[in-house]
């Protein structure tokens, strides 16, 4: 009969790797107003097809596409530094909103002491203030890798192999969990076993399995499905 360590190893993955924004936090919506007010003070508006667009980042890209959207008005990297505050305002002053069943997953991940490990575009600066109010509910995340941490952001496979390298873990035995199409990319080609669970955009990446909702999964369930 096999030990009960065996047994445990097999149907979880050593590590999960998460995607922040719109995977773990509700936080699209507080990119969503930050860009808008951006955008209004150059005289332009800011549509959800234009989220759509930036969806999964890096920040570079978003500013880059801002540049283009007001005729050059002003340089990216200027824009990237107002988007920056103005996103990490919203960061401080509005409540964390999880996305469905993420916050439970965490917790399981914890109670089960498999390392948890944040792979985001999004700056240091921005997830530094939130990772510590998500402690307060979840516990301390492991390692995470910051999108200014990397020098290829998503869809290069670099931050999940960061992440990976981190704890220690070999790529194919993480869980990495994304919602955009750029996110699923850079964790399948890293070699990630991976869900990924649209938000803002659809998702067509062969070798993930996609899902609606987090909701009813839990750390066994999600291995299960990417090992069938």
């Amino acid at each position: 009969m096999p030990t009960l360590a065996l047994w445990f190893s097999v149907i979880t993955p050593k590590a999960l790797l998460l995607d922040l924004d719109g995977t773990l936090l509700e936080s699209e919506k507080l990119w969503f107003i930050a860009e808008q007010r951006l955008m209004s003070r150059y005289g332009q508006t800011w549509t959800v097809e234009d989220q759509r667009h930036c969806v999964g980042g890096p920040l570079s890209r978003v500013a880059d596409y801002m540049e283009l959207r007001i005729n050059g008005a002003q340089s990216s990297s200027i824009i990237g530094a107002e988007l920056l505050r103005e996103v990490g305002s919203l960061f401080e002053s509005e409540p964390i909103q999880w996305r469905p069943g993420a916050q439970a997953l965490v917790i399981q991940a914890h109670e089960l002491e498999i390392p948890t490990v944040i792979v985001t575009a999004s700056w240091r600066v921005l997830l530094d203030s939130v990772m510590s109010r998500m402690s307060e509910t979840v516990g301390d995340f492991t390692l995470s890798v910051a999108g200014d941490e990397v020098k290829k952001s998503k869809p290069h496979p670099e931050p999940y192999l960061s992440a990976a390298a981190g704890v220690g873990i070999a790529i194919d035995q993480c869980l990495a969990i994304e919602d955009s199409h750029t996110g699923t990319l850079s964790a399948v080609n890293a070699g990630a076993k991976v869900i990924a669970v649209a938000h803002m955009q659809p998702i067509e990446v062969p070798g993930a399995v996609l899902l609606k909702t987090l909701e009813g999964q839990d750390v066994e369930s999600l291995w299960t499905l990417v090992n069938n």
